[in-house]
């Protein structure tokens, strides 16, 4: 049988670009277009179209943005096993779909069988295969649903049959913690056991789509594009069996304005108003990492310096500063060795290529007078072959006015713990989609102590709107692992998920029980923090805990 030619969103010789429908029609008949949605398509771009100043003829948001796993891989705590309990409720997910957009999930693992040991999945869409069945109306991948899963688990070799399988086990995590089944010698049970998962196995990044933001081939990442995707397909199983479904984002990225205005996060705060439809989404682990830096100049204070140490491992990687006020800012960058780069002014679709003399450090600069995407200005910074040490950025006020502005560094594993500001700010490093106003974005609590993650990523957004919405427990979470093994999971990727697992156990009162029919995950989100858990001495809502714990019962208490 012949082979079929790979989809350019898997071909590593062509790059994507996130565009809107109304500009796709420029590039008809040029490119091949990949459509998500009403308002967004991908742009596949062969790889010689590419270099590093690419970005500067097109716009910085038409560049997916990049993300990484939120966890590394008590129910008491949250209310759930008095839900549980409770004769009058005993609600467990039943009818609700639970879709996970991530690493795939380990199907053959006993936390998602049934006890006559059928599949307690509903289908996966495992996007990295080249040679299988897609969705429907999908054009890549490759699409397995309950009847093919069921006969793989009769066989001696399932995966000759659905040859599915979750290399990283973080997307099996956030599956179990959220629904899988009992399992009291492991003292182990997901908090709504008795839903439905649809499940996405997501393509990691492309070459050209990690090289314009300086990531290296070995790390675990996934473009904006593929998560899109990811979501649509979710959408369009619960549309099609007209169900009731909770999304789990337990990814997140430090790309952006930390406002909300991404185009994931507007389509997933579009999709949080819809009845019946609700988004958990991890607030991120940056709280500890010193990747922030807030700044700002004054009138008559001409410049702002700030210093960021790189470490020997972080040879490539970017940066982004970003700013509200009307002012304009330019900068400057010195090297460890004391050399200045001249200074870089704001202006439309530039970029300047910057290589030092005394050392062979170069750097792409954008100093993007206005981001289209949220029009404020941004520069961003990419380093190539960077050389360690402390290097000072200065900030410089073209106009007489007080602004300040805001410095991140990638998230999660794409650079080192060797980078990072010198007089970094834990707050406002929420990962994004977690800055959208009407999904739940969940931070991590320990539930042992009571005492917040010290790597829980911390408010509020940018310009001041409540982020993370809640805390949930998020610590040493036993959790199914690849393998039929068990382990432990740590983080807000593990907090979303179990808050997800509650969310479908509230959907199961309200929608099949009928008691809120047309409940939206805004509702839902309103709800639970509502029925949070707040302590008499602290002010809330705060960056670090939201509206406060999450507890289930509680809310179901603030209905009567």
């Amino acid at each position: 049988m012949e082979e079929s030619p790979i989809h350019k969103i898997l071909d590593e010789n062509y790059f994507d670009l996130l565009i809107e429908n109304t500009l796709a029609k420029n590039f008809d008949g040029e490119y091949d277009i990949t459509r998500i949605n009403d308002r967004n398509s991908i742009i596949h771009m062969p790889e010689n179209k590419f270099n590093m100043c690419i970005m500067g003829r097109h716009p910085y948001h038409t560049f997916p943005s990049i993300y990484t796993p939120n966890s590394l891989v008590s129910l008491e705590k949250s209310g759930v096993t008095a839900v549980w309990n409770n004769p009058n409720l005993a609600l467990f997910g039943q009818g609700i779909l639970i879709g996970f957009v991530d690493t795939g999930i380990d199907y053959q693992h006993e936390a998602f069988l049934n006890v006559d040991g059928t599949t307690r999945l509903f289908s996966i869409w495992d996007q990295t295969i080249v040679n299988g069945m897609p969705p429907s109306r999908f054009e890549f991948g490759a699409e397995y649903n309950k009847t093919q899963i069921n006969i793989a688990l009769r066989e001696d070799n399932p995966l000759m049959v659905v040859p599915s399988i979750d290399e990283d086990g973080h997307g099996t995590m956030l599956a179990g913690i959220a629904a899988g089944n009992p399992n009291p010698q492991r003292e182990f049970s997901g908090v709504a056991p008795e839903a439905e998962l649809v499940v996405v196995k997501l393509a990691p990044a492309k070459y050209y789509n990690r090289k314009v933001f300086g990531i290296d081939d070995t790390v675990l990442c996934y473009a904006e594009t593929n998560i899109f995707l990811g979501v649509k397909y979710i959408m369009s199983v619960a549309q099609r069996l007209n169900r009731p479904v909770v999304i789990c984002i337990g990814i997140g990225s430090s790309q952006g304005d930390h406002d909300g205005h991404d185009a994931l996060a507007v389509y997933l705060n579009v999709l949080s108003t819809i009845p019946r439809v609700a988004v958990c989404v991890a607030g991120g682990n940056e709280g500890n990492t010193r990747r922030h830096y807030r700044g700002e100049t004054a009138a008559g204070r001409t410049f702002s310096n700030f210093e960021l140490s790189i470490g020997k491992q972080d040879k490539n990687f970017s940066m982004q500063i970003w700013q509200k006020s009307p002012g304009r800012l330019a900068m400057q960058l010195q090297s460890p060795s004391g050399e200045w780069t001249e200074p870089i002014y704001p202006k439309f679709n530039t970029c300047v290529e910057y290589n030092f003399v005394f050392e062979p450090s170069r750097v792409f600069i954008n100093n993007i007078m206005l981001e289209e995407e949220t029009g404020e200005q941004l520069i961003l910074l990419r380093f190539e072959n960077t050389a360690s040490g402390v290097w000072n950025i200065r900030i410089i006020a073209i106009d007489n006015l007080y602004s300040h502005f805001d410095a991140w560094l990638p998230s999660g594993n794409l650079i080192s713990g060797e980078t990072f500001f010198l007089e970094s700010d834990p707050n406002v490093t929420i990962t994004a989609p977690g800055n959208a106003r009407n999904p739940l974005t969940v931070t991590a609590y320990n539930q042992t102590d009571s005492s917040i993650l010290i790597s829980s990523s911390r408010g509020f957004t940018s310009s001041g709107g409540v982020a993370p919405d809640i805390a949930a427990p998020g610590f040493g979470l036993t959790c199914p692992a690849p393998n039929n093994l068990y382990g432990s999971a740590t983080g807000t990727g593990a907090a979303a998920a179990h808050s997800t697992g509650i969310v479908a156990i509230l959907m199961e009162w309200a929608i099949l029980r009928g008691n809120y029919t047309t409940i939206s995950g805004r509702d839902i989100s309103r709800l639970l923090i509502r029925g949070a858990i707040r302590r008499d001495n602290i002010t809330y809502p705060n960056p670090i805990w939201g509206y406060g714990i999450i507890d289930i019962f509680g809310t179901f208490r603030s209905l009567t």
